[in-house]
């Protein structure tokens, strides 16, 4: 079968019809069953010392970071029981894992025949071991020397008629020294065509609170989310997506804090936490979470947060001073007046019928807002992943700021970053679009003029591909085809380049779908030591806070033939560039001190980089708005009177929104068993309220045909299964990359241009 008949196979993964199983939801997460999960994980993949020594080491002072999440370390001590989650053990044992793959096992696998595979079993297949290259018409990836492969990467880069026709993609687990050489490299080479998974997650919490609050991250810190009085967690899945954050929760509860949930689905993870750590908890049954649960539907945050508002502002009006903070509002923020006029146009009662939510639960969750000054707002893709995604984040804004709950201890936003850093790489000028404040630094630095074009981000990359704008796309980790919207599209559009190249630790589906020729380079991973010239080197990373802290790996790498990123950066520049830059590409391979001290030159914040990124907890970034320092272009804190987002539900149509499993973290499946929602081996499947079935005419686990339209332009995905879920009305949910392939290429969040992969307008249809 020849890869054009076999096109859509390979883009998408198959269905396993005879294995679903399903098993009660869940009210509780974590405790004794994620123990034996952990557990049952690292010996099934990885020798028991290996399992041992990085289970002591992950996440600890001195040892490496989590690849998987950016949720903090504590700063103070830090549990020898073991400072990590389910996942992260997870990612361990995918990583570290005992098999290695090289020009062997790809000789006698074919690109046709691995199409077939889950995305599980292909990331279960081994560690790759050796560079491999994918020739024009071939059938098999082959071995290929590192001279060779970047000698081809630097020929194609340097045959392009115009520098922006290569695309340079950034996954989230690229360290802080490599994603800064990456993006001085690409910027040397001309263009700005830096899309990185941030324009799929929270760029819209990025633009959002860089337009309102003046910085595009988070204003609190662990020990605030410990102070708090109240935590408002929204639009996230924390016992599956961030689990130790339930940790923090937890400590908010026992420090008197109360929490609101709210979700289009009753997360374990929101509710009711047993902590691994603490034997006691095991013995007692562990800690409720969530004071409240709102089950708001799917996308419908903005009317819900309205309507809280309307509440607050009545009692407001009776008892002026009571409830808003009026010397915070008069003093740092501007917009009030229109905000509150704005405000007023809308009724509580219309509000409150677009959320779905009882009346008397609004009323709960306005009463205990009104009364609290010490309070966070937590949110993730729920939020940021909708045409309105940026007015949703401006809304939490708009609260925050009438509670004066934005710069001082115990309160403040925390968008919780989804991959270890994702956040620290935008630091380092992964970046589209980059301020002129950081181009101007770097050409002071380095004495090269820089372009001011804005680049392609992950959107524009796809349709530059497809329109054959692109000819060379090149990805520093992660597993791009299924992270992105609109499936066969995006297959569509890689098919059109020349060459696509894969900076990766293990196979995955984006290595089966590629140019006319395709390279794969084996790198380091987290957990392995990486010794250049003998002396072994460290990197650092960002959390979801802003703290910088070094990592270090602890186990032999699988293969002697791997580099790590910073020497497939530094090698492939050095092939490409030549010497026509001021830039010892060769010594910054061989000490990433001096990487370091580059990044201290430009980017603000960094001062003193070697000597504090040894300190054992690291350093925090600075962060105006902490101090109610608002770098806007008023310098206060920006209102915002935001228009009312309504789904307009047809008959027979669904809101979807594409999730993870718990087996899952992004486009990695460790597993096929959503344990927490009941779900097992099986992924094709879409989740609906029993009522919705049964008024649809579906019965438990039929097989069924989801279509979505847009722009008069259908998608379409088949045999999926129908399993009964206690989903919001209306709702339904399908896990990604599965679904991705209903999420129409053009269907973007406005000024983030973020896919919509949480708010798909679909029908149902049985096969």
């Amino acid at each position: 079968m020849s890869a054009k008949k076999n096109f859509n196979d390979i883009a998408l993964t198959p269905l396993h019809l005879e294995k679903l199983h399903q098993t009660p939801f869940k009210n509780k997460a974590a405790g004794l069953p994620a123990v034996f999960s952990s557990m049952k994980q690292m010996l099934q993949y990885m020798s028991v010392a290996n399992a041992l020594k990085s289970s002591l080491a992950l996440n600890q002072k001195g040892g490496f970071d989590c690849p998987g999440c950016a949720w903090p370390d504590p700063d103070d001590e830090r549990s020898r029981i073991g400072e990590y989650c389910e996942n992260g053990i997870k990612a361990i044992a995918e990583e570290a894992q005992q098999k290695a793959i090289g020009a062997d096992f790809f000789a006698t696998h074919s690109v046709e025949e691995m199409g077939t595979w889950t995305d599980f079993e292909l990331g279960k297949k081994g560690r790759l071991a050796e560079p491999l290259l994918l020739k024009e018409g071939a059938t098999h990836y082959t071995a290929i020397g590192w001279d060779n492969a970047f000698k081809m990467i630097a020929a194609e880069i340097n045959s392009l008629s115009n520098p922006d026709e290569a695309a340079f993609y950034t996954s989230g687990r690229t360290s802080n020294e490599a994603a800064f050489l990456y993006q001085l490299f690409v910027r040397m080479t001309g263009t700005n065509n830096l899309p990185d998974c941030s324009n799929m997650c929270h760029e819209s919490s990025g633009k959002a609170l860089s337009e309102t609050i003046g910085v595009g991250k988070g204003t609190v810190t662990l020990d605030d989310i410990h102070d708090a009085e109240l935590l408002i967690v929204i639009g996230q899945n924390p016992g599956t997506n961030h689990p130790r954050m339930l940790t923090a929760m937890e400590k908010c509860k026992q420090n008197g804090g109360k929490i609101i949930a709210i979700n289009p689905l009753p997360e374990p993870g929101l509710l009711h936490f047993t902590n691994p750590q603490n034997p006691g908890k095991l013995l007692s049954g562990g800690t409720a979470l969530a004071d409240l649960f709102l089950q708001v539907r799917i996308n419908e945050d903005v009317a819900l947060l309205k309507a809280i508002m309307l509440m607050m502002l009545e009692a407001e009006t009776q008892q002026p001073g009571t409830v808003f903070d009026r010397a915070f509002i008069e003093a740092h923020t501007s917009g009030y007046d229109y905000f509150i006029k704005s405000l007023k146009q809308h009724s509580v009662d219309a509000c409150i019928a677009q959320t779905g939510v009882d009346k008397a639960a609004i009323e709960a969750a306005a009463e205990m807002i009104a009364q609290k000054e010490k309070i966070i707002i937590c949110w993730a893709m729920g939020l940021t992943q909708h045409e309105n995604a940026v007015d949703n984040i401006k809304e939490i804004v708009n609260l925050l700021l009438l509670k004066g709950s934005i710069g001082k201890p115990g309160a403040g936003v925390c968008p919780v970053r989804g991959h270890s850093n994702v956040q620290g790489d935008r630091t380092m000028g992964i970046w589209e679009s980059a301020p002129d404040s950081f181009l101007n630094k770097l050409e002071d630095v380095f004495q090269f003029k820089t372009s001011r074009n804005h680049g392609y981000d992950v959107v524009n990359s796809i349709n530059a591909m497809h329109d054959g704008r692109l000819k060379l796309f090149f990805a520093m980790g992660g597993n791009f085809l299924s992270a992105a919207p609109d499936t066969l599209y995006t297959a569509d559009a890689l098919r059109k380049t020349n060459l696509t190249v894969h900076v990766s630790t293990k196979l995955n589906r984006s290595h089966l779908i590629h140019g006319r020729q395709a390279l794969i380079l084996p790198c380091l991973g987290r957990t392995d030591t990486d010794m250049q010239q003998g002396m072994p080197q460290f990197v650092s990373c960002e959390n979801s806070m802003g703290v910088v802290q070094m990592s270090k790996g602890v186990l032999n790498p699988p293969s002697k033939h791997l580099l790590s990123e910073v020497s497939i950066v530094c090698r492939l520049a050095h092939a490409t560039l030549g010497d026509r830059f001021n830039v010892n590409w060769r010594a910054l391979e061989n000490d990433y001190n001096l990487i370091r001290d580059l990044v201290e030159k430009t980017i603000p914040g960094f001062e003193k980089y070697n000597e504090r990124i040894k300190q054992p907890s690291g350093f925090y970034l600075p962060n105006a708005a902490k101090q109610r320092v608002f770098n806007t272009v008023t310098g206060k804190a920006h209102f915002s009177a935001l228009p009312m987002n309504s789904n307009n539900l047809k008959t027979g149509e669904y809101i979807m929104m594409t999730i993870r499993s718990h087996d899952q973290f992004n486009t990695t499946v460790y597993g096929m068993n959503d344990r927490y929602r009941g779900i097992h081996n099986e992924r094709r499947v879409v989740m609906m309220h029993e009522n919705d079935m049964k008024e649809a005419g579906f019965q438990r686990h039929d097989v069924v045909n989801i279509s979505s339209h847009f722009n008069g332009e259908m998608r379409s995905v088949q045999n999926f299964i129908v399993v009964p879920v206690p989903i919001a009305k209306r709702c339904v949910a399908t896990y990604f990359p599965e679904a991705n392939a209903l999420v129409h290429i053009d269907a973007v969040a406005h000024t983030s241009n973020t896919p919509a992969s949480k708010s798909v307008i679909v029908k149902i249809y049985k096969a």
